[in-house]
């Protein structure tokens, strides 16, 4: 058996209501961690935060926070160490498709991607490093996409904002290593979420979401679209002592569609 020994460590989910993001804390919490999870929808955050509690008898704090705020993010991050007493895993996950032809993006809209994705990361990591290097180590994730290595047409600002965070992983990785703490990526694509869910609904299809996402998969080189329990599984390997020499690395989960590395 591979044991991931994450029992007693405190974890942090942006992003945390739905999809990916509860995919995430439902895992960590599964293995023993005491999970702070934040979104926006205080309502839809309480009723996941509780789900992920019933599941796994795991301790789940939710904290309602806009990530594009400065002030939310540190008061997020304080607030998590306040409960738990410190901070040992950050998963910088809060994110929506933003894809566009550049002449159609906006100032306002290259901003608010930016905010949302990259600035969000950044402040968070800024806040929960001095609790990290306390602690004598600990983990940053930052959920990313495979367009960030590699963008196409129509992708702007979401592809942009992802290079960053990609080249951010890679930089904060190296001024971090001393302190041992580590920082990946996971870029990801195809993976069922709450947005596959609406994006669904705005089709008009008569298809039940089953049979949506069997037709979305067909385009996979694996055959189906992701689930986020599979983000949760990756995530929690690479946070773990299993994981004690990796860092600066961007692992892909996408079913095999990317074609960079």
């Amino acid at each position: 058996m591979l044991e991931l020994n994450l029992e007693g460590k405190v974890a942090l989910v942006t992003g945390g209501s739905e999809g990916i993001g509860k995919g995430v804390a439902w895992k960590l919490a599964e293995e023993g961690c005491s999970v702070a999870i934040c979104a926006r929808r205080e309502d839809v955050l309480e009723a996941a935060a509780q789900e992920i509690r019933d599941a796994t008898e795991g301790g789940v704090l939710a904290i309602q926070a806009d990530v594009t705020k400065a002030e939310d993010v540190e008061r997020m991050v304080s607030t998590t160490i306040e409960a738990y007493g410190g901070v040992d895993i950050l998963v910088n996950n809060a994110g929506r498709s933003a894809g566009f032809l550049f002449e159609e993006a906006t100032d306002e809209m290259w901003l608010e991607d930016f905010d949302l994705k990259f600035w969000a990361a950044v402040r968070a990591s800024r806040h929960a490093l001095p609790s990290m290097k306390e602690r004598g180590g600990g983990s940053i994730i930052n959920v990313t996409h495979p367009g960030g290595k590699a963008p196409g047409g129509g992708s702007v600002p979401t592809s942009i904002s992802r290079a960053a965070g990609i080249a951010f992983t890679k930089a904060l990785s190296k001024d971090t290593a001393a302190y041992g703490i580590r920082v990946n990526t996971v870029c990801l694509t195809n993976i069922k979420t709450a947005q596959g869910v609406r994006a669904w609904e705005a089709s008009g299809t008569d298809a039940s979401y089953e049979a949506w996402c069997e037709e979305q998969g067909k385009s996979i080189p694996l055959g189906r679209l992701g689930e986020s329990s599979e983000v949760g599984d990756l995530v929690a390997f690479l946070v773990s002592e299993r994981a004690a020499f990796i860092t600066g690395a961007s692992v892909n989960i996408d079913g095999g569609t990317s074609a960079v590395v």
